[in-house]
């Protein structure tokens, strides 16, 4: 990545400092809120700041006062400076690994954002074995998926408020490959991609793996900087983006319709593909009116939906599926044949089954995780009442800030406490992240309870004597 490549204005920057920026000492205020972003990745690393004069006056505040915060960074080495090149972001030295998942039995596995099966289940895939009768005189290849299953998907979104046919519909063996066919599809080595921070990793592998160049931007748990966002699109015009709009894994945050429709709009500006993650869309907890999938607002086929049936039905059915244009769902079709023929037809028949009772589906899950989220939260409250955190309205995972930046070292320590939770860095591109952890709640309350015990514990023997890194990586 060039070095100053992004740039940042004045007012963009004193927005998202806010309130800090009259905290006493004014350049200390500064300079903490700055090198907050920075870890939290809601400013880039390598991003240009504002000069001194523009941000000061974005502020209100003397040139001095930018001054001496900028010198706080730089001697805190959150920033680097070359003369007649400005200033740009950068992170103090780390240690911290890039940790992805696994399950693990013999933990409280709090990293693990996968529920149980849903009622029905087993009854759905005994009737799915009886129909498998009708499908065994062929060759059991349906390359774009079985028919009846691209129905029942398409009459989702229809439900949903997007108009959709069958032909619009390509099978997957889950979103994971969902997300890396698309990535193959439509990026280059060297093109950018522009990705949220924090985000799910696997998608950042897929695209390090092919040679695009990562381009991010924040997430906050309130949401979006929409402002910030749209500046993204334009500085880096991306060939693609990756986007979580629905109870953003990991911060719980849900994009509005104003907002998914101002994506869209600049995304169209900038020629942009929007590969779009709805694998929990489906799972709101709190009641409401949800937004309409981010398709709705497309006019020109450039917004690529992803769904999944692991979330919202069971881990153990990897059924994914992408929303695109006929063309695109062709051109799918011949990509495929690299990888594998077809997703299995058993699951797909369960999968089917089962959308066909989605309404009861959905209200069983949400009153499951409305129970659990409620219980992880008081027992935060309780035991961890300085982690900070916003109650996510739907999804599967809380984002919790610590008051010390230590999720790498905390993520160490809880193992010797039977407790694994996801550390913040996971869910960054370049070592941030470190006051987070990501913490699902799929399991039942009283193993979330011993759970938040357990890892208070973990969080005190952290802060008061730091554990060593972890040896090991998690898949």
């Amino acid at each position: 990545m060039a070095v100053g490549e992004r740039r940042i204005n004045g007012h963009l920057l004193a927005k998202l400092i806010g309130a800090r920026a009259r905290e006493r000492p004014y350049y200390l205020g500064i300079g903490r809120a700055v090198s907050g972003l920075v870890l939290d990745g809601r400013v880039p690393t390598h991003t240009r700041l504002p000069a001194e004069r523009d941000l000061a006056l974005a502020l209100r505040v003397s040139r001095n006062t930018v001054t001496a915060a900028y010198t706080w960074l730089r001697e805190n080495g959150y920033l680097d400076s070359r003369q007649g090149a400005g200033s740009w972001t950068v992170l103090p030295d780390s240690g911290g690994g890039s940790p992805l998942f696994a399950p693990e039995s013999e933990h409280i596995d709090l990293a693990l954002a996968a529920p149980p099966a849903v009622e029905g289940l087993a009854e759905a895939a005994r009737l799915a074995v009886s129909q498998l009768s009708a499908h065994v005189g062929g060759q059991g290849y349906a390359a774009l998926g079985l028919p009846e299953l691209r129905h029942a998907m398409a009459r989702r979104y229809v439900e949903r408020g997007l108009p959709t046919s069958p032909d619009q519909i390509f099978v997957t063996n889950g979103a994971q490959q969902a997300v890396a066919m698309l990535m193959e599809m439509l990026v280059d080595p060297g093109d950018p991609v522009l990705v949220e921070s924090p985000t799910y990793p696997h998608p950042l592998a897929t695209a390090r793996s092919l040679g695009a160049r990562l381009r991010t931007v924040g997430v906050a748990p309130g949401g979006w900087e929409m402002e910030y966002a749209l500046d993204a699109f334009r500085q880096w015009r991306p060939r693609a983006a990756y986007l979580i709009p629905d109870f953003h894994n990991p911060t719980g945050a849900l994009m509005d319709d104003a907002e998914r429709a101002a994506v869209v709009a600049e995304a169209r500006r900038t020629g942009t593909s929007l590969v779009v993650d709805e694998s929990v869309a489906e799972l709101a907890i709190d009641a409401g009116d949800q937004p309409a999938p981010m398709a709705v607002h497309d006019t020109d086929g450039r917004v690529f939906t992803v769904g999944a049936a692991t979330k919202l039905l069971w881990g153990g059915l990897r059924i994914g599926w992408i929303r695109s244009t006929p063309a695109m769902v062709s051109r799918l079709r011949l990509l495929r044949q690299r990888l594998d023929l077809a997703s299995p037809v058993v699951e797909q028949l369960i999968v089917t089954r089962l959308l066909a009772d989605v309404t009861r589906v959905r209200a069983e899950r949400s009153r499951q995780l409305r129970r659990n989220r409620d219980t992880l939260t008081a027992a935060l409250r309780e035991h961890l009442p300085d982690w900070r955190f916003t109650t996510p309205g739907g999804g599967l995972v809380l984002w919790a800030r610590m008051p010390h930046p230590v999720a790498t070292a905390l993520a160490a320590a809880a193992e010797r406490y039977g407790v694994r939770p996801a550390p913040g860095p996971v869910f960054g591109t370049e070592g941030t992240l470190e006051h987070y952890v990501r913490l699902s709640f799929t399991q039942p309350p009283e193993i979330l309870r011993d759970a938040v015990r357990r890892l208070a514990d973990a969080y005190t023997d952290t802060v008061t004597r730091p554990a060593p890194q972890p040896r090991d990586l998690y898949v």
